[in-house]
């Protein structure tokens, strides 16, 4: 029996979010000869978002468009959610969601109406047999649980940075407008969204993160480390220290209280390295730490470490990066 995977999508700007093409991969993975893939988009004007995601998807691509969908609103996502999902001729077996701050919301939801488990925060997926294994961090990041679906339905949401996202399909996907109607009445009414942008690359999806923490002294000495980050195509991200002390916003911090970050390169600007720190960045490929004090804690699970002033270190780095990428070039 033929069974349906589908992809709950987000997208920010118009642009299709890095995570929801990874959820597609994974979705891929699991697939197996006479099985449906569903990519779900909701939004508002989403014609070009949509023939972007069709490009990605082997199957079909549900568009809920509506105005009321331009931002994201708890109650109105999940019905229109729900309105896609009972679009489907069966019963999905696996609903994938980012762990993002819009999944993280919607997923509990959807299981809570589907009757169904969740999982939170997945890593890792392969086949077991019949069933399906998924992994997760637990203790920031110490210990991880191995969690298996059997059969019926599940809701997973998929931290970033991960999974490789999907190529392009052999075959655009089958774009299908659906109707939506919004519930009334909402007991939440969105008058306004005021945006805060906390840098050009989205943090929790960028390959690279330059963080700071109190070693950076001040707002101005974030400055230094957003021109590395600029220099390597990467974010800024921060230290729960740094956003404390008002150097920066918190929408930068990173840490069991801030955002879960996995990129390829974590540079760690004077971060001591506390472990509630480690929570958000430790699962990083691979980890530099810049500090002046050699016993700093950040050292134990850094790969690389540079002891001395980030402000005689980091702009001696911007530099060389630099160098090195106008001779590629050239």
């Amino acid at each position: 029996m033929s069974k349906t995977y589908v992809v709950i999508v987000e997208s920010k700007d118009g642009k299709l979010r890095q995570v929801s093409l990874e959820a597609l991969h994974a979705a891929n993975l699991l697939r197996e000869d006479g099985d449906n893939l569903t990519a779900v988009l909701l939004g508002h004007q989403m014609d070009d978002t949509a023939a972007e995601l069709a490009r990605h998807v082997n199957g079909q691509v549900l568009v809920v468009d509506h105005p009321e969908l331009q931002a994201y609103q708890p109650e109105l996502a999940f019905e229109a959610a729900m309105q896609a999902l009972a679009a489907l001729p069966d019963e999905p077996r696996l609903i994938l969601l980012g762990h993002t701050a819009i999944g993280r919301d919607l997923a509990p939801q959807l299981a809570a109406r589907l009757a169904c488990g969740q999982i939170s925060d997945v890593t890792a997926i392969t086949k077991d047999g019949d069933g399906i294994s998924f992994t997760r961090p637990l203790y920031a990041g110490k210990a991880f649980e191995q969690t298996r679906l059997s059969d019926g339905t599940g809701i997973v949401t998929l931290r970033p940075n991960n999974l490789p996202p999907a190529d392009p399909a052999s075959a655009a996907g089958t774009i299908v407008p659906l109707e939506f109607t919004p519930p009334t009445p909402l007991s939440i009414i969105l008058k306004d969204v005021v945006r805060k942008v906390s840098g050009k690359v989205d943090l929790t999806e960028a390959k690279i993160v330059v963080s700071g923490g109190r070693g950076v002294k001040s707002a101005d000495g974030f400055k230094v480390l957003e021109e590395l980050a600029d220099s390597l195509g990467g974010a800024v991200g921060a230290s729960r220290g740094a956003c404390d002390a008002g150097y920066c916003d918190y929408a930068l911090q990173i840490g069991q209280t801030g955002k879960v970050v996995t990129p390829e390169i974590y540079i760690a600007c004077g971060i001591s390295g506390a472990i509630q720190h480690l929570a958000g960045m430790s699962q990083s490929r691979i980890i530099i730490a810049i500090n002046k004090d050699p016993e700093a804690p950040i050292f134990k699970v850094a790969d690389y470490g540079i002891v001395g002033d980030l402000f005689e270190v980091v702009p001696l780095l911007t530099e060389q990066f630099k160098q090195v990428f106008a001779e590629r070039t050239s």
